[in-house]
């Protein structure tokens, strides 16, 4: 059975007023009901949000999942409560940005083939590749760098690094640029998760042409080591990561003719 908005809302209120009876009455001139929308925090940074509008004195309830805040309240003071919604309800607002976390990119190189360079994988990154070879036709495996970045919930973060393992051109090595905006930290039961609003992983790979590697053989004359080209390859992805798991971001093609890139990311809440 539906029920008409006001029968809902008037519920909601009542609800509202037999909590405020418990601590005391409060006396209100005029008041109404009022629903305000959030439409961008959400986790952490919504609950912060809602515990900002307790200097306004006045009942309300929030709801994540609705994405609602009700308030029952004179009209100048839902105005006022209105318009610090709209004020915080952003990414970089004194309710968005809350804790520190550390997040770790690890860059897996694999190939159909012996790779020409390979780096040991690291212990806590085996059962990652276990689950590739069984997924995937990759047999061999590199891990080519390990980038951990300290990161803020709530704010835009972007690094840079030389990443030397994936460049076929000596002396000139591939670099990644990593932008990372985490939107909240939320809960699901009993585990933690990070909401990213994006990630963005893009490198650039000098690699050799047909000629410099003819030229590197003998049988073309010797080109300038400026004589390359660059490959830019890159993932962007969104979504909520669980912390203390490693996950695959997915996988980037293009680095080589037989090889491509697996991201690999795993976060550590910092309370």
């Amino acid at each position: 059975m539906r029920f008409p908005k006001f029968v809902v809302l008037t519920v909601v209120v009542a609800s509202l007023l037999t909590g405020q009876e418990k601590a005391g009455p409060v006396k209100l001139p005029n008041p109404e009901a009022a629903i305000i929308p959030v439409k961008t925090l959400t986790g952490d940074a919504f609950n912060r949000l809602a515990k900002m509008l307790k200097v306004f004195n006045v009942p309300y309830e929030a709801d994540e999942q609705l994405r609602t805040i009700v308030v029952y309240a004179p009209k100048d003071i839902v105005d006022q409560m209105r318009k610090v919604v709209e004020q915080l309800d952003r990414p970089g607002s004194q309710a968005a940005i809350g804790r520190n976390f550390d997040m770790t990119l690890a860059f897996l190189l694999c190939s159909t083939k012996s790779l020409q360079t390979s780096a040991a994988v690291p212990s806590d990154l085996e059962p990652v590749v276990k689950q590739l070879r069984a997924a995937t036709p990759y047999t061999s495996f590199s891990a080519v760098d390990v980038v951990p970045i300290r990161v803020q919930e709530g704010k835009n973060t972007e690094q840079k690094a030389q990443v030397p393992g994936l460049s076929e051109v000596e002396g000139n090595p591939a670099s990644v640029d990593i932008r990372i905006l985490p939107d909240a930290i939320v809960r699901k039961e009993a585990d933690r998760y990070v909401r990213f609003q994006w990630i963005r992983v893009n490198f650039r790979i000098p690699y050799m042409t047909s000629l410099m590697k003819q030229a590197a053989s003998g049988a073309q004359p010797a080109l300038a080591a400026t004589q390359f080209n660059i490959r830019e390859v890159g993932i962007n992805t969104s979504g909520d990561f669980k912390e203390g798991q490693k996950t695959v971001l997915g996988k980037i093609s293009g680095v080589n003719e037989d090889s491509a890139l697996f991201v690999v990311v795993s976060v550590k809440i910092l309370d």
